[in-house]
């Protein structure tokens, strides 16, 4: 687990769906060995679901933030605009969060939580605890009523569905929807496998559309800029380097059938005969096609999730 994790984090997510992930890779190929090529899907659609209802449940106890790498990255980067303190929960910001010494302002007048922060923060809590050993006891109690006079410092809170519905309307629902939707494209693709099978076009182009409607949501909601009060979605560095590393997992869809054994195969033999005469260039291509029809079934159902 990474250090500043959030307690969203308190159970091992990341840990669990790294190993649903291995579990599929010996699921499918114990399934495939003892029940064939058909009835392993259906095992692999259990273990594609319990990963599904892994990332929801982190999904809704992060504040419902982008999943990093598929939730085996966790996203505790807070960032917060440049002229007022606001705080940032699942992509959204809202104003009335201090921010404590440990962040610091980089280049551009944003907070970010860096090593040296962590130093400044970690003296500071020093500092104060040396300063409580020396000060008389009658001293800490008056200081203590004090602080119970004053006002309660501000609570970074989870944002909630009813909370996202009514600060965003229909830009957060949109959101959810579309984070939701790249959750569970891995499980309706396997469903549709099973239903239609691998040669089919149905699950290939259904699992392609349900990726372009996901980005295609994230994409508006976050270049949509109107007049109105309602918080702007704003993506982090690292969210931002999410929504670049899912556009290019669509490339894997070459390596899916049947569109691998219609076109991107042919391709590669031809490839591979074409460049055959050449020394070494030619042996090296031929075990690179060789290595790519050999993984091509993990990238099957596999890619992206």
């Amino acid at each position: 687990m990474h250090v500043g994790s959030t307690e969203g984090y308190s159970f091992p997510y990341a840990l669990c769906i790294s190993v649903l992930k291995d579990l599929e890779t010996l699921v499918e190929v114990v399934g495939q060995q003892y029940f064939g090529d058909e009835k392993k899907w259906n095992f692999i659609a259990i273990t594609e679901a319990m990963k599904v209802l892994v990332r929801l449940a982190l999904f809704r106890n992060n504040g419902y933030k982008m999943l990093l790498h598929g939730g085996e990255t966790p996203n505790d980067e807070m960032h917060v605009e440049a002229s007022t303190p606001q705080r940032n929960i699942g992509g959204f910001t809202k104003p009335g969060l201090q921010l404590g010494p440990g962040y610091l302002r980089n280049n551009h007048g944003q907070y970010s939580w860096n090593l040296e922060g962590r130093a400044l923060s970690t003296l500071n809590r020093f500092g104060e605890n040396a300063r409580m050993v020396s000060e008389p006891v009658w001293l800490r109690r008056v200081q203590h009523q004090q602080a119970i006079m004053e006002p309660p410092t501000p609570v970074v809170e989870k944002l909630t569905l009813s909370t996202l519905w009514s600060e965003k309307s229909l830009r957060g629902a949109f959101y959810v929807f579309g984070e939701a939707l790249f959750i569970t494209r891995p499980l309706i693709y396997v469903l549709f496998i099973r239903k239609y099978g691998v040669r089919s076009w149905i699950p290939w182009f259904l699992s392609l559309a349900v990726d372009f409607t996901g980005m295609g949501i994230l994409s508006r909601i976050e270049s949509s800029r109107d007049g109105t009060k309602e918080q702007h979605f704003h993506l982090s560095v690292a969210e931002k380097n999410e929504v670049k590393r899912r556009k290019l997992l669509w490339a894997l869809y070459l390596m899916r059938d049947p569109f691998f054994s219609k076109y991107t195969r042919q391709k590669l033999e031809s490839a591979e005969k074409v460049l055959e005469p050449v020394p070494i260039v030619g042996f090296l291509t031929a075990k690179l096609v060789e290595l790519l029809i050999g993984a091509q079934t993990r990238y099957t159902y596999m890619s992206g999730s």
